[in-house]
């Protein structure tokens, strides 16, 4: 144990007094979300916020996913994409340890929303994959993954699916105690990791205060065959947040802060020859408004509004000295109409706008200044019957492009939705979905031209480039029992006009020349897990989970598509007894030969995780959890493909966290 880390874990230990939370307390509570045995199995019952028409996981017809309470602490990560990549269907890009932004069944950047409590991040990170998230998953109590197009609900940003962090930064109902909360502390000997994370959550009368806060800090980290170059990183995070809550509905606002300092691996330079490496500084400042009002009688049933305005810049250095320097101030704003039911049918409707002006500043400024402004009309109607259920959607955009010292694009994405579930028998049911949707090209994409160094690539846009179309046929099959509850998906996504990078084999400035395309493509895949209640008895609960993905996407002429993630193929045991919890898991990627010209393969390999966990509590509303995760255990050299930096830059070694949560 490093000195730093101990005297951090002393430090928490002496200043969180008797903080805690009974381990069966009710999730729900701000907090202190927590799971019991028997509530852990039943994670598909939490209510799903990124939709409009509250909804059980379970009860969605379309593909979703949600971690909370005590699994979604053990999936925790330093990066977003890493704390959603054990989902079937979900993997991450990697460009270093806090870089990794997640990936929908093959698609990502621009493709996959990434939401900070229904509102967009704000943040650069579709622009570049080494450009981090602006979203620490530390703080959040549930997230969501709509897998498969959501643009009905958040713009054609969604096209490949959304990621919705939900943290409690604004409150939204009373808290189930005036005072609660929850501190947690770590370290990780594979990067002298240091990290501790605070939340309160204060009710008064109707008024209701929140404030978190997150530090990490982390030396370079060991891969498998030694230390990974100008792979630190330094994270500071924080929020306060209070809101105003009635029986009729509640308003409040936020403000956050997001600083974080990182290496680029890619990049680290020759200290011999005095050459430094690459290194980036991102800072955001957020402000967010929601409100929603509850409506006892009439045609509607409640109306909620969000607002959020960003304040963002990322700067990249070479040594001490600037290199690029990327801004971006964005307005966005979402009203929703929640409609009772009338003649059977439930719905809502409602507007979405949103205004980024976005520049790049420096010799790597390879986008031009573009203002981006966005309007958007949804609606979706829902009816059930004994044993079907409807469900239909459409949403129409307007969004301009407009950089500076060039031509305005304007695009109208269309998009619509049709999904059916059908009650087979106990326990059995069957979902359809059918889906058009549209997105339309990003800045990146259309006004591109010049060196993008972190990527290693001379990129050149497509400024003639058209709206790309998604349809998608999915159909899952759940089943659920006493024993065993399993869910499997099958789908196929065809593309018109399907917007990718693609290497062309030529240079520019010493650079591999990539030129952004557009051509017809197909995606289909498979995915399914299924959780074995093997045991609950006075032994303990034992739960073996069985799960796995593939996608396989390719051009219509015949080609591949770069950076499409392998299939996998994963098992995890789980087992809980009182105070204690232990798993232990492996995941196999297979190797990736199916790549696209001038691009490297990948080779197969296993993860092995384990987990312990043991919960004291003292009395009272207090409990306290000493927890132990092992990662890659068998120290597998592991190269993501959806990486720029798989060559150069391998995912962790062997790694030992260990450290202490209290719930109060």
């Amino acid at each position: 144990m490093k000195k730093s880390v101990l005297a951090l874990a002393i430090a928490a230990l002496l200043t969180a007094g008797n903080a805690g939370a009974s381990p069966d307390a009710d999730p729900s509570a701000a907090g202190g979300e927590r799971n019991s045995p028997e509530q852990a199995h039943r994670l598909d019952e939490v209510e799903v916020s990124a939709l409009p028409i509250k909804q059980s996981a379970d009860d969605v017809i379309a593909p979703v996913s949600v971690l909370a309470g005590a699994e979604l602490d053990d999936a925790k990560a330093g990066t977003l994409g890493e704390t959603v990549a054990r989902q079937p269907g979900v993997q991450t890009t990697y460009f270093g340890p806090g870089v990794g932004r997640p990936v929908i069944r093959g698609l990502d950047g621009p493709r996959v929303g990434v939401l900070s409590n229904g509102a967009s991040s704000g943040d650069v990170s579709t622009v570049s994959q080494d450009h981090a998230v602006s979203i620490e998953p530390f703080l959040a109590d549930q997230i969501e993954v709509l897998k498969g197009p959501a643009t009905l609900l958040y713009g054609s940003g969604a096209i490949g699916g959304v990621v919705n962090v939900v943290d409690g930064r604004i409150p939204d109902k009373q808290p189930e105690r005036p005072f609660s909360g929850r501190v947690e502390l770590r370290g990780n000997d594979g990067a002298n990791e240091r990290t501790g994370m605070a939340r309160v959550d204060l009710g008064a009368g109707d008024f209701v205060l929140h404030a978190d806060g997150t530090y990490r800090d982390t030396d370079d980290y060991d891969g498998p065959d030694g230390k990974i170059a100008n792979s630190f990183l330094t994270t500071k995070s924080g929020s306060f947040g209070g809101s105003w809550i009635t029986d009729g509905g509640f308003v409040g606002l936020a403000v956050s802060r997001f600083l974080d300092h990182y290496g680029n691996p890619a990049e680290p330079g020759n200290p011999e020859e005095g050459e430094a490496g690459v290194t980036l500084k991102l800072s955001q400042t957020r402000y967010d408004l929601k409100s929603g009002i509850n409506l006892d009688a009439g045609a509607l049933e409640a109306v909620r509004v969000n607002f959020s305005h960003t304040d963002y810049t990322h700067t990249e250095f070479e040594g001490d000295e600037v290199g690029t320097v990327f801004l971006s101030q964005s307005n966005e704003g979402r009203l929703e109409l929640v409609q009772g039911e009338l003649a059977g049918w439930r719905g809502a409707f409602g507007l979405q706008f949103l205004r980024r002006d976005f520049q790049a500043i420096g010799e790597e400024a390879f986008v031009p200044q573009t203002l981006t402004r966005g309007y958007g009309l949804f609606a979706m109607e829902q009816r059930e019957w004994d044993r079907f259920k409807l469900e239909l959607g459409a949403r129409t955009d307007r969004q301009t492009s407009d950089p500076v010292d060039g031509a305005k694009r304007s695009f109208s994405p269309l998009s619509l939705s049709t999904g059916l579930a059908f009650k087979l028998a106990d326990g059995w049911h069957l979902n359809l979905n059918l889906d058009r949707a549209q997105r339309a090209p990003a800045e990146e994409e259309l006004f591109a031209n010049g060196p993008h160094v972190a990527t290693e690539s001379f990129e050149i846009g497509l400024p003639t480039a058209t709206k790309e179309t998604s349809n998608q046929v999915e159909l899952g099959l759940h089943f659920h029992s006493d024993f065993v509850d399993a869910k499997v998906s099958g789908y196929v996504n065809r593309f018109n006009d399907y917007i990718y990078l693609a290497d062309t084999g030529e240079t520019e400035d010493d650079l591999p020349l990539r030129q952004w395309s557009q051509a017809d493509a197909r995606f289909h895949g498979f995915e399914g897990e299924a959780v074995f209640k093997l045991s609950e008895g006075p032994g303990g609960h034992y739960d073996l989970r069985v799960w796995g993905d593939t996608v396989r996407a390719k051009l219509d002429d015949g080609g591949n598509l770069p950076r499409i993630a392998p299939a996998r193929a994963g098992v995890d045991l789980k087992w809980s007894a009182d105070a204690w919890r232990a798993s232990v898991g492996a995941a196999h990627y297979f190797s990736q030969d199916r790549t696209a010209a001038f691009e490297t393969t990948t080779d197969g390999f296993t993860l092995v995780n384990a987990h312990l966990s043991y919960t004291l509590d003292s009395g009272g509303t207090t409990s306290w959890e000493f927890f132990a995760d092992g990662t890659n255990l068998s120290n597998q050299t592991a190269r993501l493909a959806t990486s720029y930096i798989k060559d150069k830059a391998p995912l962790p070694g062997r790694a030992i966290a260990f450290g202490v949560r209290a719930f109060f």
